[in-house]
């Protein structure tokens, strides 16, 4: 059963009533899930991190200066998202895909990765907004 909307929830409850008149004894195994991200948040995921990867590249900090490699790399919307918001996503949500990450993450993750950026690096980029 999928309870996705106030209607659902209270159909499921009718159900889990008459369930437990008829047999006394119930086991649930219920799975709590958020709502994926919304495209929304895709979007601003993205110009966030267009953002992050030419802020770090007007300080100068190429991939070798951020991630210790040996060669200069600029950096690039894919390549910040690859090496720098998924490797935080998955600390902060134990998630690797973007898509699957709840609407309620975004947020903390982006708090997170801004405040390591800013703290180590003197770099700080807004999440757009609209």
């Amino acid at each position: 059963m999928i309870i996705n909307s106030q209607q659902s929830l209270n159909e499921a409850i009718d159900q889990l009533k008459k369930d437990f008149d008829q047999c006394k004894y119930l086991e649930l195994d219920i799975k709590a899930k958020g709502k994926a991200r919304t495209l929304k948040q895709n979007a601003a995921l993205h110009m966030f991190l267009t953002n992050l990867a030419s802020a770090l590249n007007d300080a100068g900090l190429d991939m070798k200066r951020t991630l210790k490699h040996e060669v200069d790399i600029p950096w690039s919307m894919p390549m910040a998202k690859e090496y720098l918001w998924k490797p935080m996503q998955k600390v902060v949500t134990g998630q690797e895909s973007t898509a699957k990450v709840k609407t309620v993450d975004y947020p903390l993750i982006y708090e997170t990765l801004n405040r390591y950026m800013s703290d180590k690096f003197g770099i700080s980029v807004q999440w757009p907004t609209g």
